[in-house]
Order: structure tokens, then C-alpha cells, then sequence
């Protein structure tokens, strides 16, 4: 009798305690090692979200890509927060490309002031998967991108400076450059790419030890309306001009692609000039996506753009002015696809636990849990369980989840326990577990267990 008045007071002065989870260290993944779908669009709006996701993830296909941009006059938690948290409910991988704002007819050159404002802002988001793509600028090669004058010393500074940045807030930012403009010839307000390119590195010698993956604009070029077919600078293979041009820089880093722009220019009404037609377009896009950007070296390929009704971006749009899609988005839409499976960090926060603090000997009994979601992935019933553990054994648990749990919700995990631990005192550890791996904080639970 005497044993279990003191494990009475045991139990009455022993406190529930937590330890608190040590946050693992993340970096980014290698996009081209996970099973990978390709397949992306550019949108302007993000109400076209969900036609993205049709477009994309149909036909077999789940995780493919969208392109978008965020102004620095846009930068509202609350409203992108609810943007990513759309991507992620349609299994959208975002591609964020920050720009400044348009003044005078020119994009505002970048600050190098205002990159911790930048930082401050991309960090506060709960990014849908592991790896958070973002593109630092636009084809700085064109004066109208940087402030009304080209300058690559410039731009290779913003680039280092704020790829630092964000690696010191988070190693899991996947740092891409501007994408250039392959076609423009050396003048008065473009620089021609290679030369651009050779400046950046004047500059900086390890300007691209900064980067994660390489960003290409591959368009079919001249006038937007070249072949599928033909190779090299300024056509839908420009890309692989560019890691070559690289490579003859010393640059072997391996840079895996994302061409976050493409696509042809087509007819826009009878009375248009006709570059190409929507059929024609269709076919070309179709064979690209099939033949040319099937590329194991390319993560993501976001034509540029799903829907535009003003001038000059009008005859690359997917959609018609009354609304209506061309055939090439039901081509596209058609074309077999696979099942992406990014990396997403899964991880909980335990609240509150219970089990009961008197049980009798090999009775079982249910306990639950209050967790927190406070990763990035959906937690559907069975992707994540509790597990509870004691001196003696691990025991036999039964885990129940009646809806999924979203980012930053709570949720209740309920769970019954086979009991057969002996007869005394014992003080079990609970926590969270997901593909058998502990992605939560522990709390500590008394029990008596009585004859």
C-alpha cells in the first residue's frame, strides 16, 4: 500500500513538462533527384490559380509549376500567405520572381536597401514546399529592367548580396538569377548576353557560387515565331547555349534549369498581321514540351502567359478576350503527365496531451493529443501519428484523425493503447511521428498503472 502512496505523490507533484523540438537544419533539395513534373505556366493574376492547376497537374500529372511575380508595393502577408496556401490545396509549386515597380516608363533599379525589407517579407510566409524558388530581377540586360540604365556590375552585387541574405534567414531559398534576354544585340538600352554575362562575373569571379539553378527566358526567336527545331542562342534551346557559355567561363557548377518564359506569338483576329497561327503555335508548344524540354536537366518550364487581354502581351496569351482558351490549352491540358513528389517539411507542435493518470493492470486505454500543424504538408488522416513511449517497451497504438490538418491549424489525434506494462509507476513520452521519423516536441505523461 505504502508503494502506491508514494507514487500518488509522485503523480500529484509531477507537472506535465515539454521539451522543446530543436528545428532541424533545412537546405535545399536537388530538384532534378525527386520524381518531377515539369510542367508550368506564367500567370499575371492569381485568380487563374486554379486553371493553372487544371492545366498542369492534369492528365495523370500532380506538382506542377506556376510563375508569378510579387511588386515591392505588394508585399502583404496576409494576402500572399492565402496565395500560397491556395498552391498548396491545388498542388502548385510557386516560382516567385520579385520586380520593383514601373515609373517613367522604365522598372525602378533595384535597392540594395531595400533587400532586408525583401528577405523580411519572404520569410514570414509558410512556403508550400521545402525549396522557395525565387528569381532576383528580370533580363537586367534591358536598361527599361534596371532604372534606365544597363549596368552588370550592379546587378551582380544585388544578386550576391541578397542571395546571402536569404540564406542567412533560411538555407531552404533556391536562389535563381534573372533571366536574360538572349536576342538583344548590344545598344543604346540592351546588352547582348554574353557580354552581359562576362561583366557580371568582372565583377564578382564567384558571382554564381550565389545561385541554386539557372533561369532561362528560351524564346523562339526572331520575332517570337522561330523554329522548334533549330538550336542554340535566341531559340526554345537557349537555355543549353547558356550553360555552355558558362562552362567556357570556368563555371561547372551543375545548375539545374527553370525557363520561367517561352512561347510563341499567334494571331489575334483575322484582320491581325499573322505571325503564326493558333494551330500552328499548339503544335510547336505540344512538340517543345515533348521533345525539347523533356530534358532531365530542366526542373520547370512556365510559358509565358496563361491570360492577357492588353497589348503587347495579348498574342501570347492562352485565353481570347471574351474569356475563352485557345486549343492550346486543351492540348497542353491533354499531353500524359507525371506525379511530382517535392520535398515538403512536415512538422508539429504538441499542445496538450492526455492519457489517463490510473489504469488497471493490461487494460487498455485512449489517450489524444492537441498538435499544432506547423509545417508545410496537409496532414491527411495517417500521415502523421502519435506515438507514446516508456522505460519498459514501446506500445501497441491504434491512431484515429477524422479530418486533415492544415498549415497552422490544430488539430486532435486520438489513439487507444494496448496496455501490458507491469503493475507501478510510469512516466511515458508522446510525440508526433510521420514516415517513422519524430517531427515534434515531446510531452511527458504520469500513469499508475493498478492491479
Amino acid at each position: 500500500m505504502s508503494h502506491f502512496k508514494n507514487s500518488l505523490s509522485i503523480l500529484i507533484f509531477i507537472f506535465i513538462f515539454q521539451i522543446i523540438f530543436t528545428n532541424s537544419i533545412h537546405a535545399i533539395y536537388e530538384p532534378t533527384k525527386v520524381t518531377n513534373n515539369h510542367y508550368g505556366i506564367h500567370i499575371i493574376d492569381t485568380l487563374d490559380l486554379e486553371d493553372a492547376a487544371k492545366l498542369v497537374n492534369s492528365s495523370g500529372g500532380d506538382w506542377g509549376y506556376v510563375t508569378f511575380v510579387i511588386r515591392k508595393d505588394e508585399r502583404d502577408t496576409k494576402r500572399w500567405q492565402e496565395v500560397f496556401n491556395k498552391a498548396r490545396k491545388l498542388h502548385l509549386i510557386p516560382i516567385v520572381r520579385i520586380a520593383t515597380r514601373f515609373e517613367n516608363k522604365n522598372w525602378e533599379k533595384p535597392s540594395i536597401d531595400e533587400i532586408d525589407g525583401w528577405v523580411s517579407f519572404l520569410n514570414s510566409l509558410n512556403w508550400v514546399i521545402q525549396n522557395r524558388y525565387v528569381v532576383l530581377g528580370n533580363e537586367p540586360n534591358h536598361a527599361a529592367e534596371w532604372g534606365g540604365n544597363v549596368n552588370p556590375y550592379e546587378y551582380a552585387n544585388y544578386l550576391s548580396t541578397f542571395s546571402e541574405r536569404l540564406k542567412e534567414k533560411s538555407e531552404d531559398f533556391f536562389i535563381l538569377p534573372a533571366g536574360l534576354d538572349a536576342s538583344a544585340p548590344n545598344s543604346r538600352t540592351t546588352m547582348e548576353e554574353s557580354l552581359f554575362i562576362k561583366k557580371m562575373v568582372e565583377a564578382d569571379p564567384n558571382v554564381f557560387t550565389y545561385i541554386d539553378g539557372w533561369t532561362s527566358h528560351s524564346y523562339p526567336n526572331p520575332g517570337f515565331s522561330g523554329s522548334e527545331n533549330a538550336y542554340g542562342k535566341g531559340t526554345v534551346r537557349t537555355y543549353e547555349w547558356e550553360l555552355n557559355f558558362l562552362k567556357t567561363l570556368g563555371i561547372n557548377k551543375e545548375l539545374p534549369v527553370f525557363i520561367t518564359e517561352t512561347g510563341w506569338v499567334h494571331e489575334l483576329d483575322k484582320e491581325s498581321k499573322v505571325n503564326t497561327s493558333i494551330e500552328k503555335v499548339t503544335h510547336k508548344l505540344e512538340y517543345s514540351f515533348k521533345n525539347v524540354w523533356n530534358d532531365k536537366k530542366i526542373v520547370a518550364v512556365t510559358p509565358f502567359v496563361l491570360s492577357y487581354y492588353d497589348s503587347p502581351f495579348d498574342e501570347f496569351s492562352w485565353k481570347d478576350k471574351n474569356g475563352n482558351y485557345y486549343d492550346i490549352y486543351n492540348r497542353i491540358q491533354s499531353i500524359p503527365k507525371i506525379k511530382g513528389q517535392p520535398t515538403q517539411i512536415t512538422k508539429g507542435q504538441i499542445e496538450m496531451a492526455f492519457i489517463p493518470p490510473l489504469v488497471r493492470f493490461k487494460k487498455d486505454f485512449k489517450g489524444f493529443v492537441v498538435a499544432k500543424n506547423i509545417g508545410q504538408s496537409v496532414w491527411e488522416p495517417g500521415i502523421v501519428v502519435t506515438n507514446l513511449f516508456s522505460p519498459n517497451d514501446d506500445l501497441i497504438l491504434e491512431n484515429t484523425q477524422n479530418k486533415n490538418i492544415e498549415p497552422y491549424q490544430s488539430g486532435i489525434l486520438t489513439f487507444n493503447v494496448k496496455n501490458n506494462h507491469p503493475v507501478g509507476f510510469n512516466i511515458f513520452a508522446v510525440s508526433l511521428f510521420s514516415q517513422n521519423k519524430n517531427i515534434s516536441n515531446k510531452i511527458y505523461l504520469p500513469q499508475i498503472i493498478l492491479p
